[in-house]
């Protein structure tokens, strides 16, 4: 889910766009009229995804911006790596992914089987390279995984406007740990308005499991005074702090990091959040996510 206004597109050109029957309710596929491969999907009005399939290191939306940033950051150029993604929409990251890290093995879960069928009939996901999408829920695919399994578990899943409650408890995220190699980071896209009050609870979440936390989002979100896409990192090893920093504040619009102690004092001293916790879960303001 993307806290954006939607690009300038149109329905009826060429042979793709359209509204489509998921599981989820009614998928919309919209031509970006801007780009020439541009794709814009929506699932009840709520924007999910941005593709462009010219070039798939085209990312529009700001908080895959920051995402890619931190791949980008986590090794050496175009070196491959291991990456598990709960949430699938239309693979924008693993297709970014695949392309500037050839070679990479990405494995997706998605609950949405017709969505899924869609994305690979309509937005030509049967060409990512070593890409694999089973269609089960997120919680229960990573329950699945051995231990040490995989470099990067990227969580960017929304049932409507919000992260379903159970990918942001400690016990997922101890599951997602896990999952992961010594040194392997964690990414969750979350959603938040004035206040803070569930993002503030996320990152305590994530402080009680990973010694190492950054939090990605433009200032005004990061101060409350609207609502918007916030990133989350943990890791058991240092994150590259002074890359992600630079290169956030190099972005337009700017986006900023918080790290070491900040990440801390942004909690405000709220506790982690726990399987069977009542949870706070953000409503964003009408137009917000759909453009409209």
């Amino acid at each position: 889910m993307a806290a954006r206004r939607e690009p300038r597109t149109r329905r009826d050109t060429g042979p793709l766009p359209g509204r489509f029957a998921v599981a989820s309710g009614e998928a919309e596929l919209l031509r970006d009229l801007n780009r020439p491969g541009g794709w814009v999907l929506s699932v009840e009005g709520v924007l999910q995804s941005y593709v462009d399939l010219d070039d798939p290191t085209y990312l529009d939306f700001e908080y895959m911006q920051c995402m890619g940033d931190v791949v980008d950051c986590l090794a050496e150029p175009g070196r491959p790596l291991d990456m598990v993604h709960v949430g699938g929409g239309a693979c924008t990251l693993p297709r970014y992914v695949a392309a500037t890290r050839p070679g990479s093995r990405q494995l997706v879960f998605e609950p949405d089987g017709a969505l899924v069928d869609l994305v690979r009939e309509r937005l030509e996901l049967r060409a990512v390279p070593r890409l694999r999408v089973r269609v089960a829920d997120g919680r229960g695919g990573v329950a699945g995984l051995r231990d040490a399994y995989t470099d990067v578990i990227v969580v960017d899943a929304f049932d409507g406007a919000s992260v379903p409650v159970e990918l942001v408890t400690v016990e997922f995220t101890r599951d997602v740990a896990r999952a992961l190699r010594p040194g392997g980071t964690w990414l969750l896209n979350i959603a938040d308005g004035p206040g803070l009050r569930f993002a503030r609870r996320v990152v305590a979440t994530a402080l009680a499991v990973f010694p190492e936390v950054a939090v990605l989002a433009d200032p005004g979100v990061l101060r409350g005074r609207r609502f918007g896409n916030l990133v989350v990192v943990g890791s058991a090893a240092e994150l590259p702090a002074g890359p992600l920093t630079r290169r956030a504040a190099g972005r337009v619009p700017r986006v900023r990091c918080v790290y070491g102690d900040d990440v801390e004092r942004f909690t405000g001293g709220v506790g982690a959040l726990r399987d069977g916790d009542e949870i706070p879960l953000p409503v964003p303001p009408s137009g917000v996510i759909t453009g409209r």
